[in-house]
């Protein structure tokens, strides 16, 4: 570790990510490095932002859920028959309770089912609008432990189990059972993310246009609802560090190998992820809601954790990523060839899950994908294949390949070439959300929307992706990150409607 290159990576990080305020950690063979914090928790009250600062951490919460799974319940297995309560209506097979805990239950993500029913993304969204649309849950997108795909409410679920089975608060039982043992003093269950009990506010906007409070009415727990400051996240780290060797040790279960039912390992697990970052293995996860960017990693070769809170919307992961870089002393990434445009960019479809891929070029020798929740870039090869951490576009014989180790899936993908079909204005209902799609022309260009229980969606443009293949956008959502186009694939009489994040669900037209 290199002192001056990383006071540098610090002292950069304001300009480089720029925003209100923001706080990070750098702690090594369990001894804080940096520990630092700047701009204002609440600008217009001009409150500072200190390690103190209360901090929403999002998602980072997924993994002190499955903390007191493990510290509860050495056994979580015993838990599989509460799922199957929770999902009274679901036909075939039930997800378990560790299928959940690996995002690998096959429930399609309530967060993004929301905008399927119409939510206005700053509507209120609380346990009983939760409750109804995940109770309303019929079939699910793949077969429990078969594949990979995000979705909050596994660890709602188990948010819920775990105050059923141990007759408990969520709060409670994590402050007695996590958040003493590791120190963590001021760490809280904060599901009304109106606000912050110490005034901190999360802010939505740039540098260039200005920033604004961002506005949400959505109410967390197990998901994504604990508040901490930079410190109880510094007690963590020096938490994990310390067990270390204990193969026993919390940590070390909720961070040991993970499979699919086929045996291939899994790239997620018991709220984090498992990935390579400069050459080394890694565990991570990152939060996020509008206002409010978080990352923490942990690398247990070199016992290095890196924490990153910001209270806007610069990446937080970016930002680890360049303090674990400096902290490692690893050299500047290596110039790349410049390489041309491939062959095969276009509109493809997937056809394991239905949904459209679309490719373009983009600078640096890079192609742009968008499939998932958000576009990836991967770096071209002179072999002709494009890769990221994530991906994999390989052009073979007899096709373009799509590769996701972490969903473990690979596809060959169908090109999706030729002129837009019309006439496909109307209505259209999906019998198992009990939900409705209208597609209107208005001056020749169609625009679609969702409504349901939750209310009336915008009408958005929509963008041929191909014949009867085309994406209605979701720019917003309950959630910070939408949940991606929406795939619209027409067929004779229906269309089925899709994301990453909630696949497979059959409109049919109404007459």
């Amino acid at each position: 570790m290199t002192p001056d290159r990383l006071e540098t990576v610090v002292a950069d990080l304001p300009r480089a990510f720029p925003g209100p305020g923001g706080a990070v950690a750098v702690l090594r063979d369990g001894e804080i490095v940096v520990r630092h914090a700047w701009g204002y928790a609440n600008a217009e009250r001009r409150t500072p932002f200190t390690p103190r600062s209360l901090f929403r951490i999002c998602s980072i919460s997924k993994q002190f859920t499955c903390a007191l799974l493990l510290d509860a319940f050495p056994d979580p297995g015993e838990l599989d028959r509460e799922v199957r309560t929770r999902l009274p209506r679901l036909d075939g097979p039930v997800p378990g309770i560790l299928h959940l805990a690996h995002n690998q239950s096959g429930l399609r993500d309530y967060w993004a089912l929301a905008m399927l029913h119409g939510s206005p993304a700053e509507a209120p969204f609380g346990d009983a609008e939760a409750a109804e649309l995940i109770g309303r849950t019929r079939s699910l997108q793949f077969a429990p432990g078969t594949r990979y795909s995000y979705a909050n409410q596994n660890f709602k679920l188990l948010g819920w189990i775990l105050q059923d089975r141990c007759g408990g608060a969520l709060a409670d039982l994590l402050r007695e059972r996590i958040f003493d043992k590791v120190g963590m003093e001021s760490a809280i269950i904060a599901a009304d993310t109106r606000a912050m009990p110490d005034g901190t506010e999360g802010y939505e906007g740039a540098q260039a246009a200005g920033f604004r409070v961002a506005e949400n009415r959505i109410h967390w727990d197990g998901d994504a609802g604990l508040g901490a400051s930079l410190d109880d996240m510094i007690a963590w780290e020096k938490y994990i560090d310390a067990g270390r060797d204990d193969a026993a040790g919390l940590y070390r279960r909720l961070s040991a190998p993970v499979t699919f039912a086929d045996g291939a390992p899994a790239g997620y697990g018991f709220g984090l992820g498992r990935h390579r970052q400069c050459g080394r293995d890694v565990t991570s996860h990152g939060g996020g809601l509008r206002g409010w960017r978080s990352h923490r990693l942990y690398v247990p070769a070199e016992r290095i954790s890196v924490v990153v809170l910001f209270n806007h919307m610069s990446h937080a992961h970016e930002a680890a990523g360049a303090l674990l870089a400096a902290a490692l002393d690893e050299p500047a990434a290596p110039a790349r060839p410049d390489l041309p445009a491939p062959p095969w960019l276009g509109a493809y479809s997937e056809p394991e899950t239905g949904l459209s891929v679309r490719i373009e070029a983009a600078e640096g020798s890079k192609v742009r994908l968008r499939y998932a929740n958000h576009p990836e870039f991967l770096d071209l090869q002179p072999d002709g294949a494009a890769v990221s951490d994530g991906a994999r576009l390989r052009p073979t014989a007899d096709g373009l390949w799509l590769d996701r180790p972490g969903d473990n899936q690979t596809s060959r993908l169908a090109p999706r070439a030729g002129a837009p079909t019309s006439g496909h204005a109307g209505r259209f209902r999906c019998a198992e959300l009990d939900a409705e799609l209208t597609i209107a022309e208005a001056g020749g260009v169609l625009y679609g929307a969702f409504s349901g229980f939750l209310g009336q969606g915008r009408m958005e443009m929509l963008e041929p992706a191909g014949p009867d293949l085309w994406t209605l956008p979701c720019h917003r959502a309950l959630d910070f990150n939408p949940p991606g186009d929406w795939t619209l694939a027409f067929r004779e009489n229906g269309v089925d409607v899709g994301c990453w994040l909630a696949r497979k669900l059959p409109y049919e037209s109404v007459r």
